[in-house]
């Protein structure tokens, strides 16, 4: 099946369930505050492997790799940076054993960690960087790859480029949680803006990720579909984060956060999970909601 292919033949018989987020759960499992979760990959594959299977088990149709981080330039912050090709691979290799035929397993691609606008990073090291995440998810045996959590519409445009290139479908999210009313990147820009050159850019799924919570997801979406004719795809975070007792929490219930599965459909969403905050129980929620439509 051909990049253009598959997603069109995804959504043709309606939304379709993304998985939830993935820090947290790992910091439930035992994560530490400050360790990346990526490297867990090599050092507890298990842990990882559950996070997954539980998203597939609650009805995700696709999931993502551990592999947010999984840059170059990201993981030396971490003294990681040259187990790149091995931490990617394993992402991909725990994703799949646990989807188990049961669900596709898209790559995750996250940002860099350094802006290009401050000339921390120049776009020759992105272009080097990107192209070796994306060819490393690939040649493991990634279904699709999603550039995520962007707020540098150049930064994700040139990962979009470098995913592309592997031949896989590409999905690019954006991060809307600036500006006067919080519906615009870091970088000040706007969702119709983001659609229109990600579009450009060629990827085959436009969206949105984390941000400031669901209800301001429903917006976003209705900007993203009204200036692309590609899918949307929406994750948003499980509400605003609350410091409880030095521990981050976000209080929405499951319940709650999937009530807005039927505004995020009509807004155009068309594959549909969450981020922050969200875990198993909220992909479950959505799934029931699904099934009763």
């Amino acid at each position: 099946m051909t990049a253009t292919s598959l997603i069109p033949e995804l959504v043709a018989a309606g939304p379709v369930l993304t998985d939830g987020a993935w820090g947290t759960e790992l910091q439930a499992r035992g994560l530490a505050a400050g360790e990346i979760g990526d490297i867990w990959n090599l050092s507890h594959p298990d842990r990882v492997e559950a996070v997954a299977r539980a998203y597939v088990d609650a009805g995700s149709r696709i999931i993502l790799t551990n592999t947010f981080r999984a840059n170059r330039i990201a993981l030396l912050r971490y003294a990681g940076g040259e187990r790149v090709a091995d931490v990617n691979r394993a992402g991909v290799e725990i994703a799949r054993r646990a989807a188990a035929g049961r669900a596709l397993v898209f790559a995750s691609i996250g940002p860099s960690g350094k802006l290009l606008a401050t000339r921390e990073i120049d776009v020759q090291s992105l272009e080097a960087a990107f192209t070796e995440q994306a060819r490393a998810l690939a040649d493991a045996g990634a279904d699709g790859l999603v550039v995520e959590t962007m707020a540098d519409l150049s930064e994700a445009k040139i990962a979009v480029e470098a995913a592309l290139a592997t031949g896989l479908s590409v999905v690019a999210c954006m991060v809307f949680d600036s500006g006067k009313s919080r519906d615009r990147t870091m970088m000040g820009v706007s969702p119709k803006q983001a659609a229109v050159e990600l579009t450009g850019a060629g990827a085959h799924v436009i969206g949105a990720n984390c941000g400031i919570g669901v209800e301001a997801a429903v917006p976003i979406c209705e900007a993203l579909a009204s200036a692309t004719d590609r899918p949307i795809w929406i994750k948003p975070n499980a509400g605003l984060p609350e410091l409880v007792d030095r521990r981050i929490v976000y209080r929405m219930h499951p319940e709650t956060f999937a009530g807005f599965l039927p505004r995020l459909t009509a807004a155009g969403a068309r594959f549909i999970g969450g981020c922050c905050g969200t875990s198993p129980r909220f992909v479950e929620a959505l799934r029931q909601r699904l099934a009763c439509r």
